[in-house]
């Protein structure tokens, strides 16, 4: 009785494989989230033996850690690029309020908190975390400290009021993720609460968004 042979991966550089392993290891976890990233599924997407994924991945703490900052960031330096475009603080604080409420983005809300989650038990993810957290603070930050020089905010403590800030849109993104009506239109809500904080004027977060 003949057997089909076993179709055999084909040959790439390390550099090739390593990339094509941590392609796969970052549209696994969209799809399905960090507790997939394991070796057979990671080897089942590149078609590979899981040997060889261990070979370029001995870690999967690591590999976890990697993909999720690797998907975060990637997010973080889009939005960026974005506010660049608005040389207005208000309008750039707006479009944060605006832009990371969109439901577009609730793949990567559940990469964020899958990994607060596992965090507790992978140090290495918890770095991580701790240091794309860091990015966002700074992000909002520099957005306020940039709305008092112009005087368009009034606010004591921008790192504080940043971390705040932080805070809110990833307890209203967690919520959206169980499809939560407990407030609706919370993009419009966050932005008046926002709009305390920092002195600005009333609406202006919500009128200052479109381009």
């Amino acid at each position: 009785m003949s057997s089909t042979p076993q179709k055999r991966a084909i040959r790439k550089s390390p550099a090739e494989r390593a990339a094509e392993i941590t392609e796969a290891a970052r549209e696994i976890a969209l799809e399905a989230g960090l507790t997939a990233l394991t070796l057979r599924n990671v080897a089942a997407r590149v078609g590979v033996a899981s040997g060889l994924v261990a070979h370029y991945q001995p870690n999967m703490d690591a590999l976890v850690s990697s993909t999720f900052a690797t998907i975060v960031a990637a997010e973080t330096q889009e939005i960026a690029g974005l506010l660049s475009q608005r040389p207005n603080p208000t309008e750039r604080l707006g479009l944060l309020v605006e832009t990371l409420l969109d439901n577009s983005r609730l793949d990567v809300t559940a990469i964020w908190v899958e990994a607060w989650t596992l965090g507790r038990r992978n140090e290495t993810l918890a770095a991580s975390v701790r240091e794309q957290m860091d990015a966002w603070q700074e992000v909002f930050q520099g957005v306020v400290e940039d709305g008092n020089a112009t005087g368009a905010f009034n606010v004591s403590d921008p790192a504080a009021v940043a971390w705040q800030i932080l805070g809110m849109v990833d307890g209203l993104n967690a919520q959206a993720l169980v499809r939560w009506d407990g407030v609706n239109d919370r993009g419009t809500h966050l932005a008046h609460a926002v709009e305390g904080m920092v002195g600005a004027a009333r609406g202006s977060l919500t009128s200052n968004t479109a381009l």
